[in-house]
C-alpha cells in the first residue's frame, strides 16, 4: 500500500469525514478527532453513511462493516500518534486551524500535517509550527468520495520528499493531484470563484436566470455543473468567506456581490440548507 498504514483525520464534520471514507475505501487505518462527545457520535455516523452509500452505488470493493472496522472516532488528539499523515480538517479559521495544527503536531511527532484549507495562506499557518518543513496544503473538493482532485499546496519550507509522498499518497486513492504553490486561492479557489461571483454579477445585472448561465457552461464549455449551482453544492457562506479573503489579498475584482451576502444572511446556503441560488 502507498498510504500511511494510520491516517488521521482532525475534524469529522463534511469534508472532514469525505476524507476519512477516501482513506479507508483505499485501505488506510483512520482515526478522526472531534471536540466532544457529540460531534464524535455525528462524526462516525456520517463516515458510515457514506460508506454504506457507496455500497449502494457498487463503488466499495468490501463489505462496509469491514472497512468500518478500521475507524475509529475520539476526541483525545493523543490518538494520532501512530499516524503517518494527519489531515486538519475544521472550519476556515485561521486561529481555529492553527491551534488545531500545533495539537496535530505535538501528538504526531512523526506525522506529515496536512491542512484542508481551500484558500488560506499554508506559510500563514506553517510559520506558527515547529516543523514546517513535513507541513502542506492538501486541499480535497466536496463531496470527497466522488472528487478526482486533490490540490496538493506547497509552502516555502515544505521538503520535496513531503510534496512526492504526497502525490503519491494521492494516486493511492485514486485521485489526481495538482501541485501549486502557496498564493492566494492557490489555482482551484481562485478560478473558481471568479468564474462563480461573475456569474453572481450576470444575475443581479438580469442578463440571465441562474439555469441559463449555468447552462452556457455546461453546455457551452462542458463543465460538469455551472457556476451558480456549484456555488450551492460548495456553500455560498464557504464562497462568500473565500472570496472576502481573495478580496484582502488580491483586490476588488474578488469583492463579493451583494446578491452573494443577502443570501447568506437569511441563512439561503444552498444545497445544505434546502435555498441557495436553486431549490433543493
Amino acid at each position: 500500500m502507498n498510504l500511511p498504514t494510520n491516517v488521521g483525520v482532525y475534524g469529522g464534520g463534511r469534508m472532514g469525514a469525505g476524507i476519512a471514507h477516501a482513506f479507508l475505501v483505499a485501505g488506510a487505518s483512520v482515526t478522526v478527532i472531534e471536540a466532544d462527545a457529540e460531534a464524535v457520535a455525528a462524526a462516525e455516523q456520517r463516515v458510515q453513511s457514506s460508506l454504506r452509500k457507496a455500497a449502494e452505488r457498487g463503488t466499495l470493493s468490501r463489505p462496509v462493516d469491514e472497512v468500518a472496522r478500521r475507524l475509529t472516532v475520539g476526541t483525545d488528539p493523543a490518538g494520532l500518534a501512530d499516524c503517518g499523515l494527519v489531515v486538519e480538517a475544521v472550519p476556515e479559521i485561521v486561529d481555529l486551524k492553527a491551534a488545531v495544527l500545533q495539537r496535530i503536531e505535538a501528538a504526531a511527532a512523526d506525522a506529515v500535517v496536512a491542512t484542508n484549507t481551500s484558500s488560506l495562506s499554508v506559510d500563514g499557518l506553517a510559520a506558527r509550527l515547529d516543523r514546517p518543513h513535513s507541513f502542506l496544503g492538501l486541499h480535497f473538493f466536496n463531496p470527497v468520495p466522488a472528487s478526482g482532485l486533490v490540490e496538493i499546496v506547497v509552502g516555502a519550507k515544505t521538503g520535496q520528499q513531503v510534496v512526492t509522498d504526497a502525490q503519491r499518497w494521492v494516486e493511492a486513492l485514486d485521485k489526481t493531484a495538482i501541485t501549486v504553490t502557496d498564493a492566494p486561492g492557490f489555482a482551484s479557489s481562485r478560478l473558481g470563484v471568479a468564474l462563480a461571483l461573475e456569474a453572481m454579477r450576470m444575475l443581479e445585472a438580469g442578463v440571465a436566470s441562474a439555469s441559463d448561465i449555468d447552462t452556457a457552461m455546461t453546455l457551452g464549455y462542458k463543465h460538469p455543473a455551472g457556476p451558480l449551482r456549484t456555488t450551492d453544492i460548495v456553500g455560498l457562506d464557504v464562497r462568500l468567506a473565500i472570496a472576502e479573503h481573495l478580496a484582502r489579498e488580491l483586490g476588488p475584482r474578488f469583492e463579493p456581490p451583494a446578491v452573494l451576502r443577502e443570501k447568506v444572511a437569511a441563512g439561503h446556503l444552498g444545497r445544505k440548507t434546502g435555498q441557495g441560488f436553486y431549490t433543493w
